[in-house]
């Protein structure tokens, strides 16, 4: 059998922009959501979670002329990947363009699977009326596509001998490691950079509030009185390769770590409703089920649900009533990080990946923010006890990050992402020997 290791990993959300930023909001229960900032709309009454970043602060970042058609999904997914890369060891901050495709050359076969549903719709929403009354603007009709988003991170790199692109709405990203995952075993890649990017953008905001499943105040996922989501964006990545493959590269490059393996997975649709969750969870409950006998886990064995936990009152009560299913009236302990990202939608999958992966390693569970009133739907309440911390006692040390934090030891974490349609994924992350 094929061990799946994570070898890497990058993020950029409203908690940061790259990990270790992520990290301190996280330990530090630092919330994310804000008032809108960056996004120009009439709707200002919805709080969301942006990245405190504008477009042009991104492109020189990235050292992109402002002359190059981009979007803010692919800056923010060249941003996320360009430290999952690096921290995976595959490549530095000097490498890109010409380096990068010399390197592929003798190098690894490195897939690139990417989740996005709104893709480059930012622009075309800023220039659709030049598109119908010139032609000023036409170069960007064609970054409009979620496929291009991902064709615009591989051509930053230039190292990817090959490309896709996952589009299954808010389980999009977690569905792009699992593709990720049959790569490795199936031998069509020995390295795959999986993950998502996603932007905030007026059609995605006005879509939601069509729903009528935003909320006005911060979330409160797993509260009586929830109310809605708070939309959110940002990107994140994760290096995956088989464990052999990761040795072998470890002989070379012996700074290389492991981060956690994969040990389980699942996607499953129970196809209920466009948009809402079937009231018993079966879609949910049955991706959990499959993915606990993939890993070859029971229900006992995990040590913290991350939880899709949107906020809204029907995904809480179908996705409460599944965990319930699987694990009974008293499961291990359960959040929603969207507390703090916001509901990032095609990247959450991912960008909750690697907030369970640092779960993983520093070995505490993150708080379920702005709780309050128990459901009276559900036997459990969400997690909201951690140690109390300070700026000043978080380093990047991983035993002292994990001193300061909890005394608790979390061996595999439970992932969930579910997106319109019934479209249901888990996700099971395990230490391994080396972790």
């Amino acid at each position: 059998m094929t061990e799946i290791v994570i070898s890497g990993m990058g993020i950029v959300s409203a908690l940061g922009n790259n990990v270790e930023e992520n990290l301190q909001a996280l330990l530090e229960k630092r919330t994310g959501i804000a008032p809108l900032r960056y996004l120009k709309t009439s709707h200002t009454e919805f709080p969301v979670g942006e990245v405190k970043m504008t477009n042009e602060e991104m492109l020189a970042l990235l050292d992109i002329s402002e002359d190059v058609p981009t979007v803010r999904t692919a800056l923010m997914g060249i941003l996320a990947l360009r430290e999952a890369l690096q921290n995976a060891g595959i490549c530095d901050e000097r490498w890109k363009g010409e380096v990068g495709r010399w390197k592929l050359k003798d190098g690894p076969r490195i897939a690139l699977i990417s989740g996005t549903t709104v893709g480059g719709m930012d622009k075309s929403e800023q220039y659709y009326l030049d598109f119908l009354e010139n032609d000023l603007r036409n170069e960007y009709i064609s970054t409009h596509d979620c496929g291009t988003c991902t064709e615009m991170l591989a051509d930053y790199f230039g190292i990817f001998s090959q490309l896709d692109t996952i589009s299954t709405a808010c389980s999009s990203a977690a569905n792009a490691i699992i593709l990720g995952a049959e790569f490795l075993k199936s031998g069509r890649a020995d390295i795959v950079v999986a993950g998502g990017s996603e932007c905030i953008t007026k059609f995605h905001l006005n879509g939601f509030n069509t729903l009528m499943i935003l909320d006005k105040e911060p979330c409160r996922p797993f509260d009586a009185s929830r109310a809605g989501l708070n939309l959110g964006e940002g990107a994140a990545f994760v290096v995956m390769e088989s464990k052999e493959n990761f040795d072998k590269r470890k002989q070379v490059n012996t700074f290389l770590t492991v981060l956690c393996k994969l040990s389980g997975y699942a996607n499953t649709c129970d196809a209920y409703h466009q948009t809402a969750s079937s009231p018993d969870g079966e879609g949910a409950y049955l991706a959990m089920k499959q993915a606990l006998e993939d890993a070859g886990l029971q229900p006992q064995d995990i040590d913290y649900i991350n939880a899709h936990g949107t906020g809204t009152p029907n995904n809480d009560v179908s996705e409460g009533t599944a965990i319930m299913r699987v694990f009974g009236n008293k499961p291990p302990p359960v959040s929603s990080t969207k507390s703090f990202t916001g509901h990032t939608t095609s990247a959450a999958g991912c960008v909750e990946s690697v907030i369970s992966i640092l779960a993983l390693q520093y070995n505490f569970i993150p708080i379920n923010l702005n709780f309050a009133e128990k459901m009276p739907e559900i036997s459990f309440s969400p997690y909201r006890e951690m140690e109390e911390i300070t700026p000043s006692q978080i380093s990047n040390s991983k035993s002292q990050v994990s001193h300061h934090t909890s005394h608790i030891s979390i061996n595999h974490i439970l992932k969930n992402s579910f997106g319109f349609g019934g479209n249901d994924t888990c996700l099971i992350f395990s230490k391994t020997d080396d972790t």
